[in-house]
């Protein structure tokens, strides 16, 4: 039989997020039996986007060292107590569906998008650091870092709208802080330059793009809407609307282009300036 595929609409008439995923998931239900079972227990029979989100996580984080539903619970807490995570977790499947061209609505990346489950277990784990619960916040990043391949400290900020594609290799730092609408792919590193104390990771504006494999070391800059290439190792601050490319990265094309991190546009120029950022 061919394969159906959902049908992509227009993102400003679309519904709200939560009624367009259980939408979808009935659909997915239907025309796949042999997964109505999973889609009924994440999502069909909760009431809300943090009831399904929390048994997500707990389903995919717990061990038998902390049981599913004593994650669940965590992540419940979290999300009662600072109703701002659900509001980026909205975001950040919004982000995935506009931007990943293989994303055909918002039940795969609830389901089974690393990148996406990455972060929602990470804006638990934030919430546990603000409320000086290290040691399980440490435990989720430890959870997420072993089945998802990505690692983030879990006292770095990230902002609403975040698109990790792929997600496999990222690894964001402790001091690291990152804006709105931001876009990374795999093999990503926000990291520092050696063994310094304090504020030592990059601080990613609004908007910007940053290419598989880049590396951007140290407390510096990106400015928002700006672009990092693939490859490309960042070890100054680069401008707002600008874009750095190569090893050490150059800058490229300033302004690039108006919102990379939204139309993930990976393409240089092919003027590179005569100067090292």
């Amino acid at each position: 039989m061919a394969h159906q595929h959902l049908e992509v609409v227009d993102v400003a008439a679309a519904p709200p997020v939560w009624a367009s995923l259980r939408n979808e998931a009935q659909h997915v239900a239907k025309t796949e039996p042999s997964l109505a079972s999973l889609l009924n227990a994440v999502v069909l029979r909760h009431s809300n986007l943090a009831d399904a989100l929390s048994y997500q996580l707990a389903r995919k984080l717990g061990d038998q060292e902390l049981r599913a539903m004593s994650l669940r619970e965590v992540a419940e807490e979290a999300f009662e107590a600072d109703p701002e995570i659900i509001a980026a977790a909205e975001a950040d499947l919004k982000a995935v569906f506009e931007r990943d061209p293989a994303c055909k609505g918002y039940v795969q990346p609830f389901l089974f998008f690393k990148g996406f489950l990455s972060l929602q277990s990470h804006r638990v784990s934030h919430w546990l650091w603000t409320e000086g619960r290290e040691s399980m916040a440490f435990y989720l990043q430890s959870r997420v870092s072993e089945l998802f391949q990505v690692d983030i400290h879990p006292a770095a900020v990230i902002g609403r709208g975040a698109f990790f594609d792929h997600g496999t290799g990222i690894v964001i730092g402790e001091t690291a802080r990152i804006g709105d609408d931001v876009s990374m792919l795999h093999g990503v590193t926000l990291g520092g330059t050696g063994a310094e104390r304090g504020d030592r990771h990059p601080k990613i504006g609004n908007g910007v793009l940053l290419g598989a494999g880049a590396k951007v070391l140290g407390n510096i800059t990106i400015g928002d809407y700006a672009k990092v290439a693939s490859g490309s190792v960042v070890l100054k601050a680069v401008p707002a609307h600008c874009t750095a490319a190569g090893v050490p990265a150059r800058l490229v094309n300033c302004p690039t282009c108006d919102e990379p991190s939204k139309s993930m546009d990976h393409t240089l120029a092919d003027a590179v300036y005569d100067y090292v950022i």
